[in-house]
């Protein structure tokens, strides 16, 4: 075994230079035992001794080849097959959408902000869900991510996910309405409606009854419309409101749209509310406008109004007298064209004639003495409003009974009460009206000849 070369550095020789693989008695690293191996021969790479003898071969190369990985044993004895490349399942991060649309900025939109550009091509898609898809990177303009508020130029791409799908109807659970009403509360309610439709439902308010709560107000209309329910899945929604004390027709709507409908009516005084009044005296002009400012009176917490020329807001009732009894009273109908807090009240107390039952503001000299009721005397007699699906709603209500005792009291004839508004009343000239408009006008023709005349004396003379 002399003459052998000494082991290459890191192969299968021990640390330090020196000859490896050297054996007693002739015998190779191959019969070595465990306990003949050196501490180091593990951690320099130095064979098991289970494979070929590491005896050096003549050439001078080592004897042995390090074994190769099974793995790789059985890629070299099988040629690989690639299979077919399957796609990859997609996996996107909550939120994210794979489908995505494109969409090229136009000139017409070009230096306006990406939010306003949805605003104008894709109305259905909402800020909040704009915000969410730029927080989650699938909002983008020329492939770089794009907050709301970023100015777009024309040529730019947009990347837009698809609109999420919105649930079935039958998906969405239906919100189950607890009613907390009486089943005395709930028929009370409803013997008030006087007219239903889909869209709106009107009521007769009784006196007494507050239309909304408040301090020491318990009982009122915003309570009771949990009875009014019917077929709809929401409430009725209040559009406008009476005084605790005054009775009669009281609007309601049945829906979101006709709200917004009745609402606006009242806002642009194209709804028509005509009441009926018991007052105290006789107005001397039987069809008149009252036009008095009005404000909150100070030091009354804003629980009484009053006439302020200075300060006060622009209000304007109309008053026609319907039947008077005397000197007495007066039965007359009001039609407010502004809709001022306690309007009527405090305008007919002010020119004289406090509704009867008005102790507010008509003080002691508001009441009637014998068998009249000391009750307020306000009815809320009809309301005109355009309907939201055509037509109108045109209502009527009756009168509580302690006023239509007042009237017979007093001798009035019901039938007289319901006079028609201005609009409904025929303007179509008459054959009498034809022959009166000709008298007046052959009347003006007479004079205007006669001024020519002297007017043509006075030439001569001069």
């Amino acid at each position: 075994m002399k003459g052998r070369p000494p082991a290459k550095t890191g192969g299968a020789g021990s640390r330090g230079g020196k000859p490896a693989g050297k054996a007693p008695s002739g015998k190779g690293p191959s019969g070595s035992r465990p306990s003949d191996r050196k501490p180091g021969d593990r951690k320099t790479g130095a064979p098991s001794g289970r494979g070929k003898p590491a005896g050096p071969r003549k050439d001078g190369k080592p004897a042995f080849k390090p074994k190769a990985p099974a793995a790789a044993k059985s890629a070299a004895a099988k040629p690989v097959v690639a299979a077919p490349a399957k796609p990859a399942k997609p996996n996107p991060a909550k939120g994210v959408s794979l489908d995505v649309r494109q969409y090229r900025v136009q000139a017409d939109d070009d230096g306006i902000r990406l939010d306003r550009w949805f605003q104008r091509h894709l109305p259905d898609v909402g800020f909040n869900l704009v915000s969410r898809w730029s927080r989650t990177g699938q909002l983008r303009v020329d492939g770089a991510r794009a907050a709301p508020g970023d100015r777009i130029a024309e040529g730019q791409m947009i990347r837009v996910p698809p609109a999420e799908a919105k649930p079935e109807a039958a998906e969405r659970p239906k919100r189950v309405r607890v009613i907390d009403l009486t089943p005395d509360e709930i028929a009370y309610v409803q013997e008030m409606v006087i007219h239903r439709d889909e869209q709106a439902i009107v009521i007769n308010k009784p006196p007494g009854l507050a239309t909304q709560g408040g301090t020491k107000t318990d009982e009122h209309v915003d309570k009771l419309l949990d009875g009014l329910l019917f077929d709809a899945e929401s409430r009725p929604k209040l559009v406008h409101r009476l005084d605790k004390d005054t009775s009669g027709a009281l609007l309601l709507a049945r829906s979101s749209r006709s709200a917004a409908h009745f609402a606006k009516a009242f806002s642009s005084r194209t709804a028509r509310k005509v009441y009926w009044a018991l007052v105290i005296g006789v107005p001397s002009i039987n069809d008149g406008m009252i036009e008095l400012p009005l404000a909150k009176q100070p030091g009354t917490g804003g629980e009484k109004m009053h006439v302020d020329e200075e300060e006060g807001l622009p209000a304007r009732t109309r008053y026609r007298v319907i039947e008077r009894a005397g000197n007495r009273a007066a039965w007359v109908e009001l039609q407010p064209y502004t809709g001022r807090t306690h309007q009527l009240r405090v305008h007919l107390a002010a020119i004289g004639f406090p509704i009867v039952g008005d102790g507010k503001y008509g003080g002691k000299d508001a009441f009637l003495s014998g068998t009249i009721s000391r009750k307020m005397h306000l009815h809320a007699r009809r309301i005109r409003v355009d309907h939201p699906d055509g037509g109108r709603v045109d209502v009527m209500a009756d009168l509580p009974t302690h006023f239509a005792n007042s009237l017979q009291e007093l001798g009035f004839d019901l039938k007289l009460g319901d006079m028609p508004l201005d609009d409904e009343i025929d303007r179509t000239p008459t054959r009498e009206d034809e022959k009166k408009f000709a008298r007046q006008h052959a009347k003006q023709v007479r004079k205007e000849r006669k001024g020519e005349r002297r007017s043509r004396g006075s030439t001569k003379k001069g």
